[in-house]
């Protein structure tokens, strides 16, 4: 079987399973997506609301169970409503946006059974670059939520459950002094080293005794990346043999939706490999981190390109927002902002971020901007 979802800890079994066409979605020995936990030690008590916040979560398990059903039934007619707020998660998530959740008002039930039927619209469709995009997407939404409940529950008992989900899934133990929420160094440098901006260098933060001082926003904004890769990582693992007829339509309008991605970047035999390195994981519609986006607008501006011609390099990222990247680009061109102009980064700091990928060519460079000049020079 292939598995969804399936907890990193050895005291749950709490397996993701894609059914078969006709199978319940739940509760079936041979063919399930979830399979409970015999053993409950350690399992936290949560409510429909968290879960339809962290709807990736094994403990979701639990409360799927009951209901029993099928992706038949998902597809009659009165199961609409879920399949079409499936969709636009995914057409949402595809633009670069948040998915909003009011949770106060609508229904976490069909929020949590949306998440479910995107994936099966989603591996269905087979489109590598709205997987993508859907991940982080759905990584951001629920950074929003963890960032909420840890500054309004950082006195309260259920302040458990967000520091539970940083400390299982990501290996992260948060604690609280005060009002604010520290991590232990190494934990901070090892996800710190991607962040450009200088609020983030060590020698900027507050610490004590080997931890480092964060706010709430601080503390999820550092574990995003991870979250993104760990729910696009369980979602490529399900296997999906077929779907009901009902589900078709949308599959279909996922392939069209996914051609507007598809554009090609033309990559110079004289950019130098880890320039080229960006551009190609980025055409893939993989997630380049920051630091990479950082080396790719620095490089091209120093080579004269204008902020018009880089911005569509990142077209395929899947967290792609136009006027977004656009004012990052005019930002660290100096044309907004307080007017600075970003350097490229050296070889050295590249290689401290892993985004060095040096070859011979490379020839004892010590900024990427110096690429072939040595050569043309002897």
């Amino acid at each position: 079987m292939t598995n969804l979802f399936e907890d990193n800890l050895n005291s749950y079994e709490i397996i993701w399973k894609i059914p078969s066409h006709g199978k319940t979605l739940v509760n079936q020995q041979d063919n399930q997506i979830f399979k409970l936990s015999k053993n409950k030690e350690n399992v936290l008590k949560i409510g429909i609301k968290d879960l339809a916040k962290y709807p990736f979560l094994t403990e979701a398990g639990e409360y799927l169970a009951n209901t029993g059903l099928s992706l038949e039934q998902l597809s009659h007619p009165d199961w609409k409503p879920i399949v079409e707020k499936a969709y636009g998660r995914i057409v949402v998530a595809s633009s670069g946006q948040i998915y909003g959740s009011d949770l106060e008002s609508l229904d976490n039930d069909s929020e949590l059974l949306s998440f479910i039927v995107a994936i099966i619209l989603l591996k269905s469709a087979g489109i590598a670059t709205l997987i993508r995009r859907f991940s982080l997407a759905e990584a951001r939404r629920s950074e929003r939520f963890l960032q909420q409940d840890l500054w309004v529950s950082r006195d309260k008992k259920n302040l458990e459950l967000p520091l539970k989900i940083i400390q299982d899934l990501f290996a992260v133990k948060v604690s609280i002094d005060n009002d604010e929420f520290v991590i232990k160094v190494p934990d901070y440098l090892q996800r710190a080293v991607h962040f450009h901006e200088k609020e983030w260098k060590l020698v900027n933060r507050r610490v004590t005794n080997g931890f480092v001082y964060l706010s709430a926003h601080e503390t999820v904004r550092l574990i995003r990346a991870e979250l993104g890769e760990y729910i696009n990582g369980k979602i490529q693992s399900v296997n999906i043999q077929s779907i009901p007829q009902g589900f078709k339509q949308r599959v279909e309008d996922l392939v069209i939706l996914a051609k507007k991605f598809s554009d090609t970047t033309f990559v110079s035999s004289e950019y130098p490999p880890c320039v080229k390195h960006g551009i190609e994981v980025l055409e893939k519609g993989e997630n380049l981190p920051h630091s990479g986006r950082f080396l790719l607008a620095t490089y091209l501006l120093s080579k004269g390109q204008t902020v018009d011609q880089i911005a569509p390099l990142f077209k395929n990222a899947p967290d792609y927002n136009e006027r977004t990247t656009k004012y990052q680009l005019e930002h660290i061109s100096g044309s907004s902002g307080s007017g600075t102009k970003y350097q490229c980064p050296s070889c050295e700091k590249l290689r401290s971020e892993s985004l060095c990928f040096a070859t011979s060519d490379c020839d004892g460079i010590i900024n990427p901007i110096q690429f072939g000049k040595k050569r043309k020079n002897k």
